[in-house]
């Protein structure tokens, strides 16, 4: 049995966790802050509001399924989870609303209705995501990104073109429909990817299928629930967790790391997973000479936004409102470009909205709502609190207008969160929210390795390394490094008794 260390318990890290501690090695995960979840911590506030700081789509449900049932279990012996119906709401110019229902027949009609020939087309387009769901998130995301040989399978080989790996998103889009409403609701996740429709591969239409077959669902109680049961399955295992513990250093001797450093205080350990921010580890916690990536390879990756978020609380309830709602009144490539071509404040703004007390009772007082706005927004821009607050406006002024009702008035709890924030919590480099983007430069092999070449025994899980952003890929992420990490130590151990 081996001792190791996983900094920081985000869903990467919570879920290399159970695998390590399954197989019999004593783990250890150390958390800077004072509660697990990393993005998807959770907060109350005094008078009663309960918050998810981030992730909020559970979308992929049979990735989840996929993981609890690793170890033995279903998603239902941890936490309820509920169809969303619609699934979520889009705001177009003039205030119009399209609700986008969870069955698949009535998504059929509302894009007929929208554009003639279209069901069709959605029919054609579902097709070929479908097999970029089964084949990517079955296959693709599963492989480590150590050797261009692990993609030489004869199924992936096979149906490479198919994947359309090196076609662009927004040109395939555009084969299929020609109606501006029908092109800006296919388009919105990869703006969430880390790149424009326009440089995101084709590949990624598997995320339309995600969403829109698959259907949006909310986990009972908000993703605080899912990182509970994840902590539950791994404590279960005899993995052992310190808060208030941040990792001050990594310290490697004869390129193989010793110890770990913690409150001073020097713990040895026979390997560590790194879930954390990977440039932080290597800027801040290991010697320079045994760094993967140096300053310029950072400064030259694309990454994908920050966030400005607020937490909000109301002190009525609102009927016009439903659980997601993507305020898409202003141009998607004219934001995407002020977080991508040209970093900067946008000028005209999309956000979304959150009302998850439409679905919980659980997350505000009796008669209140619980709010949640987020406006994608470039990496280390500035921040200051009047910036903030003019954005703030922004994003309750076209709210109020969208709902027909006044809100500012009514808030009672409010809370804002943004690019300086995710470097104080999570020292996020440039604050980004997501991770590296998705594109075609910065995809398996060419991701950040999961090995530090120059350390043995040091390994890196998250969202700046494989499979990428985003809830799933983070589980699965935690799995690749843990699989990996036991299959070296299994060799090392072989070796040693040789």
């Amino acid at each position: 049995m081996s001792k190791i260390a996983i900094i920081g318990s985000g869903f990467s890290g919570l879920s290399a966790a159970c695998y390590l501690a399954s197989v019999g090695h004593d783990v250890h995960v150390f958390e800077k802050n004072e509660t697990a979840g990393g993005r998807a911590r959770q907060f109350i506030s005094d008078n009663g509001y309960v918050f998810d700081m981030g992730p909020s789509w559970y979308w992929m449900p049979d990735v989840f399924e996929r993981f609890f049932g690793d170890f033995g279990h279903t998603v239902s012996d941890f936490y309820d989870l509920k169809l969303l119906s619609p699934s979520f709401d889009v705001v177009f110019p003039e205030n119009e609303t399209i609700s986008v229902p969870e069955n698949y027949s009535e998504l059929n009609s509302l894009f007929e209705s929208i554009e003639e020939g279209s069901s069709v087309q959605l029919e054609r387009f579902m097709k070929e995501a479908q097999f970029k769901y089964d084949t990517g998130m079955g296959k693709l995301v599963y492989k480590p990104g150590l050797s261009i040989l692990e993609f030489a399978d004869p199924d992936l080989i096979k149906g490479a073109l198919r994947l359309q790996v090196f076609s662009s998103f927004s040109s395939h889009v555009r084969k299929y429909f020609s109606n501006p409403k029908l092109i800006a609701l296919m388009e919105f996740p990869v703006l969430f990817l880390g790149a424009m429709p326009q440089d995101t591969p084709a590949l990624y239409s598997l995320m339309n299928y995600a969403g829109l077959k698959l259907g949006t669902w909310y986990p009972k109680g908000g993703f605080a629930k899912v990182i509970e049961a994840i902590i539950d399955l791994a404590k279960s295992h005899g993995a052992k967790f310190h808060f208030n513990s941040a990792v001050e250093r990594i310290i490697v001797e004869k390129d193989k790391v010793r110890s770990i450093s913690v409150k001073s205080s020097e713990i040895v350990v026979d390997a560590v997973i790194a879930s954390a921010d990977y440039h932080h580890v290597e800027d801040k916690l290991i010697p320079a000479s045994h760094r993967n990536y140096s300053e310029k390879y950072w400064e030259k990756k694309t990454f994908a936004p920050s966030c400005l978020i607020f937490y909000l609380g109301l002190n009525k309830k609102i009927d016009k409102l439903n659980h997601h709602t993507l305020f898409f009144e202003e141009d998607l490539l004219d934001h995407s470009k002020e977080i991508y071509k040209n970093p900067k404040w946008p000028v005209k703004p999309l956000f979304y909205v959150c009302c998850p007390s439409k679905s919980d009772d659980s997350l505000a007082p009796e008669g209140h709502e619980n709010l949640f706005l987020l406006m994608p927004i470039a990496p280390g821009l500035e921040d200051g609190e009047e910036l903030r607050e003019t954005y703030f406006r922004i994003m309750i002024q076209r709210l109020e207008k969208q709902i027909g009702e006044e809100i500012y008035e009514f808030i009672d709890f409010k809370r804002s969160y943004c690019v300086s924030n995710f470097v104080e919590d999570y020292n996020s480099y440039k604050g980004n929210a997501y991770g590296l983007a998705n594109t075609l430069r910065q995809t398996a092999v060419l991701k950040p390795c999961i090995r530090n070449k120059k350390i043995g025994n040091l390994f890196y899980a998250g969202q700046l390394t494989v499979p990428g952003p985003g809830v799933p890929p983070a589980l699965i992420s935690g799995k690749i490094v843990a699989e990996t990490l036991h299959r070296h130590l299994n060799k090392k151990v072989h070796e040693d008794s040789i």
